[in-house]
């Protein structure tokens, strides 16, 4: 089993996100962290192997996180779930050693396709190091591994339909906030299961963006806006 610690300042978000990794075959969360003081403590007094890692906690930043973590001679490795989108932080991410960066909102589905990427490294890592000298050939799948997903994103559904696409895209356009698969299910007379393959498939395809609503229940519900009127609305 593959050792998580889930670092994130929203208690909300970190469960919902320890729940996505616990989902996930050979992963196993052995802690919530909500500050880097936290995080530091947790990764002094237990095993951790992959750190899931908000950038912006309330006592110092992720990457802060990092850098104090590689001076203390802590290997974890560290994929980054985090909403910040600057150039500067992503670069310093790559200049730390961060394997994946997801940006938030995600499904299970863009979080899982990272957490099998890294499960396929450890295992070709292992691979390699049964011989002296792996070569080229592997050192390439190594660094390919790192870099890409090690799925691809499924299609929506079978008997993909440009229509149904379109009137999706439609339906979501008209409307002046942002939408649930249920939603789009009713104005666009579609099945609600038909509509969250095809809202997913469109998200991760950088047509839509996603954003979570939280309510009593405790489970958020995924609304979608088109991107441009996300930022025009920005």
């Amino acid at each position: 089993m593959i050792d998580v610690l889930v670092v994130d300042d929203d208690f909300h978000v970190a469960e919902i996100n320890a729940a996505y990794v616990d989902k996930t075959a050979g992963f196993h969360v052995v802690g919530t962290a909500h500050t880097a003081l936290q995080a530091m403590h947790m990764l002094e007094h237990r095993h951790v192997d992959l750190l899931l890692l908000d950038h912006y906690l309330p006592d110092r930043n992720g990457l802060d996180l990092v850098r104090r973590m590689r001076q203390n001679g802590m290997r974890s490795d560290v994929i980054m779930v985090t909403a910040a989108q600057d150039v500067e932080v992503v670069e310093a991410a790559l200049r730390y050693g961060v394997l994946h960066y997801l940006v938030k909102p995600f499904t299970l589905d863009g979080l899982r396709s990272r957490l099998n990427s890294y499960t396929e490294l450890r295992r070709t890592l292992q691979d390699a190091g049964t011989v002296p000298s792996p070569g080229q050939q592997q050192i390439d799948r190594i660094f390919g591994t790192v870099r890409s997903p090690a799925t691809a994103p499924t299609p929506p559904a079978k008997g993909w339909s440009g229509p149904t696409v379109d009137l999706i895209r439609r339906v979501i356009d008209q409307s002046e906030h942002p939408l649930s698969a249920q939603d789009v299910a009713a104005r666009a007379g579609i099945s609600r299961s038909t509509a969250q393959r095809y809202l997913r498939y469109l998200q991760e395809h950088g047509s839509l963006q996603l954003s979570l609503r939280y309510g009593d229940a405790g489970r958020p519900e995924h609304r979608y806006t088109r991107i441009a009127q996300a930022r025009q609305k920005d």
